[in-house]
């Protein structure tokens, strides 16, 4: 018998975050402009860790445990059927990132963040969401270390997803449709159109501004900065133990990008080592709709549209970019991770671009092979595997893709049904 299933044991979840900062063959660009804004948003402990250069930071006991409760370690999958469907001598593994009552991997990052934050002191938490996915995730993290949190959601996505914020709204969130009339930059961009359909750029914005306010209120955030990237890290030290134990390794991995946080968690552990001089190739997958890499500009660019975050250097459409909508809300963002543009500028992550169409046909394909239905936002990553082993059927090379399954689309069901034109 085959099996499908790789687990591991809660005494192999990581006990340390892996810092790729520590193992960067060139140092990245260093960001611009008034960097007071950070001490004013973000706790102390998490600033640390965004400047940290240490290779490994310990991930608190109490973290661990938490990870654990919510399903921690998460287990790697063959996806035979899809294999088989495809008719393809290409081995497909993917990384279980859904298993959550959150759906996704954005507790990774929402679990640590709480915890310093309630560590240095803070009362509220408060963030932006696209998805929803990020905003799930801290309101979960929130209740769980006794914060009260406040979600500006992009008001597409907050009129496109209602149950997820319900799901907010039952872990004691309070969930805002951005703009909104909350903040002074919501009520400037609602004066200039007040049907806007928002963006996370403009979200990021609220959320700051009101952290800003109070002292005993620090900004959270999902995606982009370094100590995300960390946070993430647990996915790819796991994946690594979990190819091993089934005698195999990837020779390409791939994960969707919006703002590139589940893409390092995977990617980023495997990138640093080194496996028996072992050639990986790494491919970011953008939507077509906001394509950041493959259309944007590698340049120093504001992470909100407000222009109050530092200026970064990385591959960005512009702050003022608002992206067509689509109903892969979490990457609707303007801009890609200073970190894996500079990964991209240096050659060893590829980008490619897909259409929601052609995105949301892959994610049928699989669901009917492997019975899982993908987030919007997963079957990215999903489309570009399939295209992979479709090449390997071509030239018969039997190579090993193993992709991160970032979330499940339970509750994207009608954006399944609008785009694939279900009656």
């Amino acid at each position: 018998m085959e099996f499908n299933e790789i687990t591991l044991s809660k005494e192999e979840l990581p006990k340390n975050y892996y810092n790729f900062m520590a193992d960067l063959d060139k140092p990245m660009p260093i960001p611009k402009g008034d960097m007071s804004i950070l001490g004013k948003v973000f706790g102390k402990s998490v600033l640390e860790q965004e400047m940290s250069q240490e290779r490994f930071i310990p991930i608190p006991q109490e973290v661990r445990e938490i990870y654990s409760l919510l399903g921690r370690p998460t287990p790697v999958y063959r996806a035979r059927r899809l294999e088989k469907k495809l008719n393809t001598p290409a081995k497909i593994y993917f990384k279980r990132e859904d298993v959550s009552v959150v759906g996704s991997h954005k507790t990774n990052t929402a679990i640590a963040q709480a915890y310093y934050c309630k560590k240095d002191g803070f009362t509220h938490l408060t963030t932006e969401t696209g998805a929803g996915y990020w905003g799930s995730a801290l309101a979960v993290a929130s209740t769980l270390f006794d914060l009260k949190c406040k979600v500006f959601m992009v008001s597409s996505s907050y009129e496109q997803k209602p149950y997820k914020k319900y799901l907010m709204k039952l872990f004691g969130a309070e969930v805002i449709s951005s703009p909104s009339n909350k903040t002074k930059y919501g009520k400037k961009i609602l004066a200039e159109n007040p049907n806007h359909i928002g963006s996370l750029g403009i979200a990021i914005s609220e959320a700051m501004e009101l952290a800003m306010q109070d002292e005993k209120t620090a900004y959270c955030l999902g995606s982009v900065l370094n100590h995300v990237m960390i946070h993430q890290s647990v996915i790819g030290q796991e994946a690594i133990i979990q190819m091993q134990k089934a005698d195999d390794f990837p020779d390409s991995i791939i994960a969707c990008v919006g703002g590139g946080s589940n893409f390092s968690g995977i990617a980023f552990p495997f990138m640093q080592k080194k496996f028996k001089d072992k050639e990986i190739n790494f491919t970011a997958v953008e939507p077509k709709e906001s394509a950041s890499i493959t259309k944007g500009k590698y340049e120093y660019d504001y992470g909100d549209s407000s222009g109050l975050t530092p200026l970064m250097k990385m591959y960005t459409l512009g702050k003022d970019f608002i992206p067509e909508l689509i109903f892969a809300q979490g990457l609707r963002y303007h801009a890609m991770a200073p970190s894996l543009s500079h990964f991209v500028k240096q050659g060893k992550i590829n980008a490619k671009a897909y259409a929601q169409k052609e995105v949301f046909l892959a994610a049928k394909i699989f669901s009917e092979t492997q019975g899982l239905v993908p987030a919007p936002e997963s079957a990215h990553a999903i489309k570009e595997a399939i295209e992979q082993a479709i090449e390997c059927k071509k030239t018969g090379e039997s190579k090993t893709i193993l992709f991160n399954l970032s979330g499940h689309g339970l509750m994207d069901l009608p954006g399944y049904a609008e785009v694939l034109n279900f009656k």
